[in-house]
């Protein structure tokens, strides 16, 4: 019995350890990768906004699992889209209506 309790402590803190590294390597600053980008901000945010008629309110890049990417948020008239364009091809991955959460702020204030 001993030595299964061993082994599931060291198992679990061999796991935690690598989701520890792992953390710290994806908690890297994601604008000093910016220059994976072959678009620049302002091209992504022309995108955005064509997509959806309005005019951007924030902009940012960041490093998702698919490659490197802008964050865009458009206002168009009484309703806000988060945008997401692709920094290498330009191309719009994702565009969603931006919905506030239960407590009436934005869904991403709480990772600002």
């Amino acid at each position: 019995m001993n030595k299964i309790s061993t082994l599931a402590v060291v198992a679990t803190a061999l796991a935690a350890l690598g989701g520890a590294a792992y953390a710290a390597q994806s908690a890297g600053n994601d604008a000093l990768s910016v220059d994976k980008a072959k678009i620049s901000i302002t091209q992504a945010i022309n995108a955005a906004e064509q997509r959806h008629g309005g005019k951007a309110s924030k902009a940012e890049f960041e490093n998702t699992r698919s490659g490197p990417a802008y964050e865009i948020e458009v206002v168009s008239g009484s309703r806000v889209f988060d945008v997401k364009v692709d920094a290498v091809k330009g191309t719009i991955l994702a565009s969603a209506e931006d919905t506030l959460d239960r407590d009436g702020g934005d869904e991403h204030d709480e990772a600002d």
